[in-house]
């Protein structure tokens, strides 16, 4: 039987309208790469929750009786929250996926990893996982955002199967250093 880790796992990708950055970005680069859009409408969604609410209060009280409306807009402001940073965290990361217009992520992306490379860091991070247990990481989270409504499930691990071709940051850092040499005066 040979050794699992030495299989090279490639994922699926999923035809888009828009180019395909990551098909399991980051939980902290899909917080970097967010839109003040998606802050916004975060935002409303958060408040979304107490505001109807409170509405409902004034239009049909429920006479609760001291106390109750307060803890039922603590409540709905919890649940709110959850549901505007997930609300945010979607509008992001579907844009890594091409689901939605990503010029300016792709424009981002491009230029995190071309300096990446000149400085010679690895493209997606260290891991100190296997490279097998990185796979299961791996499977377990991409495409996850897509199945939000059911199970929040984000990728905290930094790994190699981002099912996108990575030579074409390689290609970008070797013209930009050549570009670099040239205006140097050097060949």
């Amino acid at each position: 039987m040979s050794n699992p880790s030495s299989y090279q796992f490639t994922s699926k990708t999923v035809k888009t309208d828009y180019p395909l950055i990551d098909n399991d970005p980051h939980f902290k680069r899909v917080i970097r790469y967010a839109r003040p859009s998606d802050y916004a409408h975060g935002a409303v969604a958060a408040a979304a929750g107490p505001g109807i609410f409170y509405a409902m209060e004034k239009f049909s009280p429920s006479f609760t009786g001291r106390g109750g409306l307060a803890r039922g807009l603590r409540l709905t402001g919890a649940v709110g929250l959850c549901g505007g940073f997930l609300y945010f965290y979607q509008r992001s990361i579907l844009r890594f996926y091409g689901a939605t217009e990503n010029a300016r992520e792709v424009q981002m992306d491009m230029r995190e990893m071309v300096d990446k490379i000149k400085a010679g860091e690895s493209l997606y991070g260290e891991s100190k996982l296997t490279p097998a247990m990185q796979g299961v990481a791996a499977r377990q989270s991409r495409y996850s955002a897509l199945f939000f409504d059911v199970l929040p499930w984000f990728n905290f691990v930094n790994h190699s199967q981002h099912g996108v071709d990575t030579a074409k940051y390689y290609q970008q850092a070797e013209r930009e250093l050549e570009a670099e040499r040239i205006a140097k005066g050097g060949l």
